[in-house]
């Protein structure tokens, strides 16, 4: 960005512009894999500074063709949705307020951490229940705008369940506020003489004219966060137009968020955890349909690899669980300790968790729970304290930060992340996934995820300043993605497309979906200035070239 550009925008500018080298080199990065360094961070003071920011780079597009803003709350993204290669638009400095929790309603804006919103919602005995397993570390901005999912999403759903209303700065530098519409509000909108009424006329014409077209290419898993959810905007049984529907998960591609109104559920009082290791994966079909019906509130699942991870690193995980030295760390460890040395180390291993109001009634569903895998002499424990309960939400957890941090020779490769297919394909699916990576004996991985939606985490272990390693990235990639399409899945369950999964939504969707995409990109931001190279023209290239070397 030239010197006379940079002094027209720090004058428009009530916030922060920063280019010096550490803000520039520190804004290159998310938690993907890959490095682009913006021209410049604008920390925006108001909703007024995000106005004029957004007419700001419309008003010199043109002059100016590279010249785009990417939203960014806390910069944990895996996909490389919250870099960029021009202005990097940070709203966790200024717009960091909760500004009210009523009744079941929280309205918040996005650059505040998830650990603060939840300390605040806790107040009231509620939660935000589609928190993702970087609770500590995210902010609500990513959240909304990836459509984030968790380890409870497999009883309350994902984000898109839980976002009542989002005022968004559009193209043209204004805000709207967007809600769900009964006929008569969507006539109103529909007869606007403005940008805002265009914008319904064009979506509204889109999404019914290709109705039935959208309603197949909808994915059938519970969880998806792949392309832009055209097929969940017009409810025709209820009447309801709603475009946060499409802002959610839309990565900050059709606009800026500056607020959310978020519903919130109750806190249960009492959880009841029974871990299970299996041996093998040839029951694991008919396990999971033993476990599905008795209704947990979550049923995640990490491999091999990671408890071994947990026991290597006894002194990350000895300050994670708040215990005073190696000693009682390794006390806590004993029955996996007494578990490896009697059996081995399990292939998987299962934690299923049940929620509820009452004590007496979860402790019946651990029953009917060890009733139903009987038949299968399965080694399976409860958590007799919420301190062994945090032990293994800490193993599913921080498996991703443990290799991040710890490992010093490679690093992580979220690249085939966050795929998902139906549970009952698992059984078929996992050995043709292990057959896969049979073929590369050298690449070291994870396997974590969401058993009960069918929705695994696997994150390679790689030397990426080896050009074999970065090479097999494209390969390995279109290996998975083939395998999990042949079931019917999704590329990106919770992680979003961003800079890596982008170039393949054309194969997951087809031609004239992904045209759909396109359409809803040119309606929104005809200038393109909004996050460019996400949900569409992604750019494998740019991707691979642009993959991180420096760490």
């Amino acid at each position: 960005m030239d010197n006379n550009l940079l002094s027209s925008l720090r004058n428009l500018i009530k916030g922060d512009v920063a280019t010096d080298n550490e803000t520039l080199n520190l804004y290159s990065h998310d938690a993907s894999l890959f490095e682009v360094q913006p021209q410049a961070v604008v920390f925006p003071k108001d909703v007024l500074d995000v106005k004029n920011l957004v007419k700001f780079v419309n008003q010199n597009k043109r002059l100016h063709s590279s010249l785009s803003l990417t939203a960014r709350s806390a910069g944990t993204d895996m996909s490389g949705g919250s870099i960029n290669d021009s202005i990097i638009v940070g709203f966790n400095k200024y717009f960091n307020h909760v500004k009210n929790i009523s009744g079941f309603i929280a309205v918040t804006e996005p650059g505040v951490f998830y650990r603060d919103f939840e300390k605040e919602t806790l107040k009231h005995g509620l939660i935000f229940p589609s928190y993702p397993a970087s609770k500590e570390i995210c902010a609500i901005g990513g959240i909304v705008n990836n459509n984030s999912g968790g380890e409870k999403s497999l009883e309350y759903g994902k984000t898109e369940k839980y976002v009542e209303e989002l005022k968004v700065i559009l193209s043209d530098g204004n805000e709207y506020i967007f809600k769900p519409l009964n006929t008569k509000e969507l006539q109103d909108k529909l007869t606007l003489n403005s940008f805002e009424g265009e914008i319904y006329r064009k979506i509204y014409k889109l999404v019914t004219q290709n109705y039935d077209l959208l309603q197949k290419a909808k994915p059938n898993v519970s969880k998806n966060s792949a392309g832009y959810y055209l097929w969940n905007i017009y409810d025709k049984k209820a009447n309801i137009f709603n475009l946060i529907k499409l802002f959610v998960g839309a990565q900050g591609t059709l606009g800026l968020i500056t607020e959310a109104k978020l519903k919130l559920v109750p806190v249960k009082k009492y959880s009841e955890m029974r871990i299970i290791f299996l041996n093998d994966l040839k029951h694991l079909g008919n396990i999971i349909n033993a476990i599905l019906p008795l209704e947990p509130e979550s049923f995640e699942t990490y491999d091999d690899h990671t408890l071994k991870l947990a026991i290597r690193f006894f002194p990350s995980f000895a300050k994670l669980l708040g215990t005073k030295g190696l000693l009682q760390t390794a006390w806590n460890f004993l029955p996996e300790f007494f578990m490896i040395l009697t059996g081995g180390i399990p292939k998987l291993v299962l934690q299923v968790e049940f929620a509820g109001n009452s004590d007496k009634i979860l402790k019946e569903k651990i029953k009917n729970l060890e009733e139903a895998l009987k038949a299968f002499h399965l080694k399976a424990r409860t958590a007799r304290s919420k301190k062994e309960e945090k032990k293994y939400w800490i193993i599913r957890r921080e498996s991703f930060n443990l290799l991040r941090y710890n490992i010093k020779d490679k690093h992580t490769a979220p690249f085939i992340d966050d795929f998902i297919v139906r549970p009952e394909y698992l059984q078929k699916f996992l050995p043709e996934l292990n057959a896969i990576f049979s073929k590369y004996p050298d690449l070291i991985y994870t396997i974590a995820g969401h058993l009960g939606d069918g929705n695994f985490h696997i994150i390679p272990l790689m030397d990426i300043k080896d050009p074999k390693q970065r090479a097999l990235i494209p390969t390995l990639a279109d290996e998975v993605y083939d395998l999990v399409l042949k079931y019917k899945g999704s590329i990106t369950a919770e992680h979003n497309d961003g800079l890596i999964r982008t170039p393949y939504l054309k194969k997951m969707y087809g031609e004239k979906v992904y045209e759909l995409f396109e359409q809803t990109k040119k309606i929104f931001d005809p200038n393109n200035i909004f996050n460019p190279r996400k949900k569409v023209r992604g750019d494998l290239k740019f991707a691979l070239d642009h993959i991180r070397q420096n760490w």
